[in-house]
């Protein structure tokens, strides 16, 4: 299982986690596996990077080096998409991740991400944007240059092909 295989080559990034209760968690939770495939197959890489000591829950984030290739290209979220009069992406950040079943990190948890390796040195993520960014018609994402994590903004509507989105999943 290439889950299991990543987990035991990255100890490092969840430090007193045993994979059998990761793996129990997950073989009563199928739908979740679906999600994981789902993160894998758009190369996210997904890893463990924690367990919430409140809901027992184990918690993945992409863990790709570079921001997942099957995401890229994209704008963050449905009327962004919507507001573009040509040249459309195929999809946005916000709609991916609802219908992979995961959600967006925020940048807490992008910062909180980059503790655990350097991740998106040559790529950016779109990242959970506030809602009264998003009301003004932005939205940010993350990246991490000359050894530091940066917080951007952009347009909503705006894509590239360095730039998707990075998912989190609860187990």
């Amino acid at each position: 299982m290439v889950l299991k295989t990543r987990f035991e080559k990255n100890k490092d990034r969840h430090p007193g986690i045993d994979w059998s209760k990761v793996q129990a968690l997950l073989e009563a939770n199928t739908g979740k596996l679906w999600s994981l495939n789902e993160m894998e197959r758009t190369g996210g890489e997904p890893d463990v990077v924690g367990r919430d000591d409140e809901s027992g829950e184990y918690i993945f984030y992409d863990c790709s080096a570079e921001s997942p290739a099957g995401r890229r290209s994209i704008c963050y979220d449905r009327e962004a998409l919507e507001s573009r009069k040509e040249h459309k992406p195929a999809d946005s950040a916000v709609g991916m991740a609802a219908a992979m079943g995961i959600d967006l990190l925020t940048e807490e948890e992008y910062r909180g991400l980059q503790k655990l390796g350097k991740f998106d040195t040559k790529t950016s993520s779109w990242v959970k944007t506030p809602a009264g960014i998003r009301k003004l018609g932005g939205a940010l994402f993350c990246d991490r240059r000359y050894d530091h994590v940066f917080t951007y903004h952009n347009g909503a509507e705006s894509y590239y092909a360095a730039r998707a989105f990075r998912g989190s999943l609860r187990v």
